[in-house]
């Protein structure tokens, strides 16, 4: 693509500010601002990787992957930033997410420990796990605001926090995990998967694609459970003192 070509698609973006114009929205300082740094961010981060690229070393591989961690979990944690401790509990879940998501790939030899395979597989994995986390610690919060009486009634009857807080845990896990298990169904019918279209114009077999694009598929699926599985539970905890009284809503 040149760059003229670029420049053309990138007008693309004033139909959003328009929208947003148009319908008074308010955004479109965000949407400006937001274009810009991803321009820069990926420019940035281009330079970066042809680098860590060229040098094939684990300790950069991995030092790469623990930032997009820690930037995943500071954004994810937005959601949920006036429970206390949420950018460790979500930070963590993602990290837990991506390691058993890796691990389990690199051991069955889906893919190799190297930057060029590791740490595009990560982005996806880690992405994912952000938007999930931040949707199940999101749904958790607004739904202990809104079943307070509830949950305090069942800690009257001697219900433990676990107890009285099980159909929100279940409702936050399920939140997060959905847009996944809805993209899964319409998957190669609606959707035609950036990596196995990537693949296919870069010449690749098309059954060749379709079976990394299933690789990939079932991979955010087990990724996006772990991470809001952990997230939800670590995060509810905080919603009850250590004597299962539930504490003012934050």
């Amino acid at each position: 693509m040149s760059t003229s070509s670029l420049i053309f698609a990138s007008s693309l973006v004033f139909v959003a500010i328009f929208i947003s114009y148009y319908q008074k929205l308010g955004i479109e300082k965000e949407i400006i601002i937001g274009t810009a740094r991803a321009v820069f961010q990926l420019m940035v981060v281009g330079y970066i990787l042809h680098y860590i690229f060229s040098a094939n070393n684990a300790l950069f591989t991995l030092a790469m992957v623990a930032v997009m961690i820690l930037v995943a979990g500071h954004n994810a944690s937005k959601r949920g930033k006036e429970i206390p401790g949420i950018f460790y509990y979500v930070t963590f879940s993602i990290a837990v997410s991506a390691a058993v998501t890796l691990s389990l790939l690199i051991l069955f030899g889906n893919i190799k420990f190297e930057p060029q395979q590791v740490i595009p597989v990560s982005g996806m994995i880690i992405g994912n796990s952000m938007v999930a986390s931040g949707l199940s610690v999101s749904r958790l919060k607004d739904e202990i605001k809104n079943r307070q009486e509830e949950i305090e009634a069942y800690l009257a009857l001697g219900a433990t926090s676990r107890q009285a807080a099980q159909k929100v845990i279940k409702m936050s896990i399920k939140t997060g995990m959905m847009p996944t298990v809805d993209s899964m169904k319409t998957l190669g019918i609606v959707q035609l998967p950036g990596m196995m279209t990537g693949l296919i114009l870069g010449g690749v077999d098309p059954i060749t694609a379709v079976k990394y694009q299933i690789m990939v598929t079932f991979m955010l699926a087990s990724t996006v459970a772990i991470s809001c599985f952990t997230v939800t539970f670590l995060t509810y905890r905080t919603f009850f003192t250590k004597q299962h009284q539930l504490r003012q809503a934050f």
